[in-house]
């Protein structure tokens, strides 16, 4: 199964990370498993959320096009647009 990894800003680090379990729900809805966060180092409020996915194209449609549900999640956690995937090669 292919890895997903995922980068963006957030508002807030501690806000983003209070949604951890909400976000992982979301990514395991989208055929993803083992879901990871990340914060940066440098103290940033830069983010990574790696998973393993089953159907990459399908993930990468959900994120392209998000439902106004995942869009109000991604609102209520701090995301700042714009997402970049990478999957792994």
């Amino acid at each position: 199964m292919p890895r997903v990894v995922i980068t963006h800003a957030v508002v807030d680090i501690e806000r983003w990370l209070k949604g951890k379990a909400e976000r992982a729900k979301a990514i395991e809805a989208g055929s993803g498993s083992n879901v990871t966060d990340y914060v940066a180092h440098d103290g940033s409020n830069n983010i990574a959320v790696t998973a393993d996915v089953a159907d990459p194209a399908a993930m990468q449609s959900i994120l392209g096009s998000p439902s106004p549900e995942l869009t109000a999640t991604m609102e209520a956690h701090g995301v700042v647009p714009p997402l970049t995937v990478y999957i792994e090669a």
